[in-house]
């Protein structure tokens, strides 16, 4: 019996495998709102056997989006446009999450294939804010230092999205703590030099993103599964660390969190990152036995051994496929095939079988 292919039930869900689809920015979205794009680009993975769909960073406010094509879940009609694809992935025998997330200091900048850096208001862009008024790089805006009010204002914001996403139908929703945005320039030295009770040592460091955690937690169905996606480390001397994140998920337990999903970097803008097959796997084995939590396990994870493998071996508890999903909607059928697993296929695509 493959792993890989094996079903995992975390809180009341069951997951029909243990084939993830990583949340991944598409950039295709007008006012925050989900469009034909999302729908095909979404809908796709659950006909190709995806256990889980994770639609792509989605910001808790319009300031929180990474760039004007962001998608985001700040209002009714946000909450509305995407049942039409929650629908339709439940109805197709996959799972949806929602990554939440709010940018920060990477704010109001440009899709990649229309420009580097910042947008300026006068160009359609708005004011960020972070816990320390650093900018990411030389042409990225400075933001400007949260308040106490600003902080417990993102925190609601965070919580009323968490609302908004149980309401639109996913089924599990998905901090983002990573990769340099909001959260993570809280967690991480090198952008947060505030001296108050969200700066300075680790436990405030953490303060943030364990009340946003908490402040969701609180709101959603028992039943309802919360991940956490965080950067295990920054791979930069004075940054954050796998020892940091241990501490973390150790919180991040306790409050109800179920499974984090371990990548890493994006607090700097040239880190030294050893990238590879499975760079990121050491990280997701480690925080799973030491902290006994669910993990993922994402970065050039390409191959169905390669991801059988790593499961197999106890170095995680289910793979986040990016890339791979985006050469390949079907991976997971291929992947079946090749380890000799049967698995359903859609009944509109059985002659292919």
């Amino acid at each position: 019996m493959s792993v890989l292919f094996s079903k995992l039930k975390i809180r009341d869900l069951e997951f029909k495998n243990r084939v993830f689809v990583s949340p991944m920015c598409q950039y295709s979205s007008l006012g925050g709102l989900p469009n034909d794009w999302h729908f095909v680009h979404l809908g796709s993975r659950a006909i190709g056997g995806a256990g889980l769909v994770m639609a792509e960073a989605t910001a808790v406010s319009p300031e929180g989006r990474i760039s004007p094509d962001d998608l985001g879940i700040w209002s009714k009609e946000h909450e509305e446009a995407f049942k039409r694809i929650t629908q339709f992935i439940t109805s197709h025998d996959s799972l949806c999450g929602v990554q939440l997330g709010h940018a920060g200091r990477k704010a109001s900048t440009y899709a990649p294939w229309k420009g580097t850096g910042q947008i300026k208001p006068e160009q359609g862009g708005w004011k960020t804010i972070a816990p320390s008024p650093i900018a990411f790089a030389e042409n990225y805006p400075t933001p400007t230092e949260m308040t106490k009010l600003d902080i417990q204002n993102v925190i609601s914001q965070f919580a009323e999205s968490s609302q908004r996403a149980v309401r639109a139908g996913f089924n599990l929703i998905e901090l983002h703590m990573a990769h340099g945005y909001l959260i993570h320039q809280f967690l991480s030295p090198i952008s947060n030099q505030r001296s108050d009770e969200y700066g300075g040592n680790l436990e405030n460091r953490c303060r943030f993103a364990l009340e946003v955690a908490k402040a969701v937690r609180e709101l959603l169905p028992e039943g309802m599964p919360l991940f956490a996606r965080i950067s295990s480390t920054d791979w930069a001397e004075g940054g954050w660390d796998i020892d940091q994140s241990l501490y973390l998920v150790h919180r991040l337990k306790n409050l109800g969190v179920d499974l984090i999903d371990c990548s890493s970097g994006g607090a700097v803008i040239k880190a030294s990152i050893p990238v590879g097959p499975g760079y990121q796997v050491i990280f997701s084995e480690q925080i799973r036995k030491e902290t006994g939590i669910l993990t993922g396990a994402v970065g050039l994870i390409t191959s169905a051994e390669q991801a059988e493998q790593l499961l197999a071996t106890g170095q995680a508890d289910a793979v986040s496929l990016g890339r791979e999903f985006l050469r390949d909607p079907y991976w997971p059928l291929h992947a079946a095939k090749l380890l000799r697993q049967e698995i359903n296929w859609p009944e509109q695509y059985l002659r292919a079988k």
